[in-house]
């Protein structure tokens, strides 16, 4: 797992604030609302991964280079997917002020690069310009489906020209959207797995997957710390987060109150459990471990039963939701990271 484990007062004071009950609804509402820009040089697709992200034909898709003359911002609820024009290489260009208009006011940009074309210096330009805006990128190698082979050696070609890994991808027909650019969108920045998961119906359960493992890791943080009793109101924080982000991903008006009623539905007696935690803690290093794997499988079966339980309308009566906690916690001891959901009979 690639999640950074928080280090250093200042590091462990974000953490404690992140967990504030108080805080969590309005971090939550934060995350639904991130921004991604798609720019990149003419006609290299952007339009195409545009239309391929969103499921529908809105941004008009043309081998003419410039096709898009302007900004097109489509909102999917809180999410703002933008679809930029062509770069230009002349700064005072209108077009391309635009462009740059729209990456101002974003979280994230996808920087699309024609696999065709290859890399040239304005793409490195304009790499080094996005970064120095302080935006994290992701850079696609797209229209991989002109150059079948010779993908590798392209690959290769295109990441030692601009100096930064990539991500090949063919948006027309979609070849490692879902598997790879998803995933790293979720990566790039703390909220986008919220916004992706409301906003992208389709990518929603690997991006509630994505929230349950980051849950699951720092449970099992909060577990290994070593004074009994300490970890309960940061474990509550942790798992009240949870369920509020899993509510956003998949639309539901959910407050703390309501989240601490589906805890309560799922995991029972969820003091209990957290008591018998933090009371292992009194064995020292080997009590510590103990706590840190039952927080952290607890954690993951929470979310799971969570996910199964929007997924279903929140239809699953308290039975079903406590009877799918109780597989997850197995699964989960036996290292079965994402298992497949099924409702019980």
């Amino acid at each position: 797992m690639d999640f950074l484990l928080p280090s250093g007062l200042k590091e462990q004071r974000k953490l404690l604030d992140s967990l504030n009950l108080q805080k969590i609804e309005l971090s939550v509402v934060a995350e639904a609302r991130a921004h991604i820009t798609i720019t990149g040089p003419v006609n290299s697709g952007k339009s195409t991964l545009f239309n391929q992200l969103k499921g529908q034909q809105l941004s008009v898709v043309s081998a003419v280079p410039g096709t898009t003359k302007d900004s097109l911002a489509e909102h999917f609820g809180p999410f703002l997917l933008v679809d930029t024009p062509g770069m230009d290489e002349v700064l005072g260009d209108a077009r391309t002020q635009s462009a740059l208009q729209a990456i101002d006011r974003a979280d994230v940009a996808i920087l699309v690069l024609d696999a065709s074309a290859g890399v040239r210096q304005s793409d490195a330009v304009l790499y080094r310009d996005l970064r120095a805006r302080g935006l994290p990128v992701i850079v696609v190698l797209n229209k991989i489906d002109l150059i079948k082979k010779d993908i590798k050696a392209v690959l290769q070609n295109a990441e030692l020209k601009l100096g930064v890994p990539m991500i090949p991808i063919s948006a027309k027909q979609g070849t490692n959207v879902a598997e790879k650019l998803i995933p790293a969108l979720i990566n790039a920045h703390p909220g986008m797995a919220v916004t992706i998961g409301r906003a992208l119906p389709k990518y929603r359960r690997r991006a509630a997957q994505r929230i349950v493992q980051e849950a699951a890791v720092l449970a099992s943080v909060v577990g290994i710390e070593p004074i009994p009793g300490l970890g309960i109101p940061l474990l509550i924080g942790v798992h009240i987060r949870l369920l509020m982000r899993l509510a956003a991903i998949y639309g539901e008006q959910f407050n703390v109150a309501r989240a601490r009623e589906l805890l309560s539905a799922i995991a029972g007696g969820a003091l209990v459990r957290y008591g018998a935690q933090e009371a292992v803690k009194l064995i020292p290093a080997a009590g510590w471990v103990v706590s840190s794997i039952a927080a952290g499988t607890g954690t993951f079966a929470l979310g799971e039963a969570a996910a199964a339980f929007f997924e279903a309308g929140q239809q699953l009566s308290k039975q079903d939701l406590r009877s799918l906690y109780k597989r997850f916690r197995k699964e989960g001891r036996k290292g079965k990271a994402h298992p497949e959901l099924e409702f019980p009979d």
